[in-house]
C-alpha cells in the first residue's frame, strides 16, 4: 500500500464513521464499495479487511459510550450472544461456499428501503404532532438474539458489522436510538474481532485472497477510530428526532446502494 492509498483510506474511514457512529452504525457497509471500487481490494479479501476496519475503529466510539454508561444493560449482551456464532458460520460459508452477492443485495434493498422510508416518515409525523405517537411493542430477548445471529451470518459473509441492519430494525420496533446505538456498536466490534480471526485461520487452509489487507484495513480503521469517537460525542447533543431521521436516511442509503448494484 502506498501513502496516497493509505491517506485516502484514512479519510474515508474518518468521514464515514463521524456520520454513522451517532446511530450505532460503524460505517463498514459504506466503506465496502469504497474498498472495492476506489482502493482496489479484491474479493473475498475485502470482507476480512472490512472486519479489520471495524476492529480498529470500534474502540473510539465504545470508549466514549463506556464513559457515559451507554454500554450497560442487557441489550449489549443479547446482541453479542447472537452475532458472535453467526459471524463464524458466515465466514465459513463465504470461504468454502462462495455465495453470489446478488440475492443478498436484493434482500438488503427490499428490507432497508421501506424500513428507512418508514422511519423517516414516522419520525416526521411524530415531530408534527403535539402528543407522542404510540410506539410498537419492543421485541423479546429471544427475538433480539435470533435477529442478531442472522445479522452475524450476513456480516461474516459480506463484511458488514451489522449495525446498519440491527439499528433500523430495533429502533423501528420502538427502542430509543440512544439505547440501541452503543449496543449495536459493541456487537459490531466483538463480531468483527471474531470474524477477522476466523478469516485469518481459514486463510491457512484455503487458497486465494482470503486474509485481510492489513495495512489498508489499519489505515481505514484509524480514520474510523477518530471519527467514531467524534460521532459518539455528538450523539448526546442530537435530539431523538434527528437521530431517528439520520438512521432512516442511512437505511435508505444502504438499501439504495445495493439496489443500484443489482441494476448494474
Amino acid at each position: 500500500m502506498d501513502w496516497p492509498t493509505g491517506l485516502l483510506g484514512f479519510a474515508a474511514g474518518l468521514l464515514i464513521s463521524v456520520a454513522t457512529a451517532p446511530v450505532g452504525v460503524s460505517g463498514a457497509v459504506f466503506l465496502l464499495p469504497v474498498q472495492v471500487s476506489v482502493l482496489g481490494v479484491p474479493s473475498p479479501a475485502v470482507t476480512p479487511t472490512n472486519l479489520l476496519y471495524n476492529v480498529v475503529a470500534g474502540p473510539g466510539a465504545l470508549l466514549r459510550h463506556h464513559r457515559s454508561g451507554g454500554l450497560r444493560g442487557p441489550l449489549t449482551r443479547l446482541l453479542v450472544l447472537g452475532t458472535v456464532p453467526g459471524v463464524v458460520v458466515g465466514a465459513v460459508i463465504r470461504v468454502f461456499a462462495v455465495p453470489g452477492p446478488s440475492v443478498f443485495r436484493l434482500l438488503i434493498a427490499v428490507l432497508l428501503l421501506p424500513l428507512g422510508g418508514w422511519l423517516c416518515l414516522r419520525t416526521l409525523h411524530r415531530a408534527a404532532r403535539t402528543a407522542a405517537a404510540r410506539e410498537p411493542s419492543q421485541p423479546s430477548p429471544r427475538t433480539i438474539t435470533s435477529l442478531a445471529m442472522a445479522v452475524g451470518v450476513a456480516g461474516g459473509i459480506y463484511g458488514i458489522g451489522g449495525g446498519s441492519l440491527l439499528g433500523p430494525i430495533l429502533v423501528g420496533r420502538g427502542m430509543p436510538v440512544a439505547k440501541v446505538a452503543p449496543a449495536a456498536l459493541a456487537a459490531t466490534f466483538v463480531t468483527s474481532v471474531v470474524g477477522a480471526g476466523t478469516y485469518a485461520l481459514l486463510s491457512l487452509a484455503a487458497t486465494g485472497d482470503i486474509a485481510p489487507y492489513w495495512s489498508l484495513g489499519l489505515a481505514c480503521g484509524l480514520g474510523g477510530l477518530c471519527g467514531g469517537y467524534l460521532g459518539a460525542r455528538l450523539q448526546p447533543r442530537l435530539p431523538e428526532t434527528v437521530l431517528r431521521l439520520l438512521l432512516g436516511v442511512l437505511a435508505l442509503g444502504v438499501g439504495g446502494l445495493y439496489a443500484i448494484q443489482i441494476v448494474r
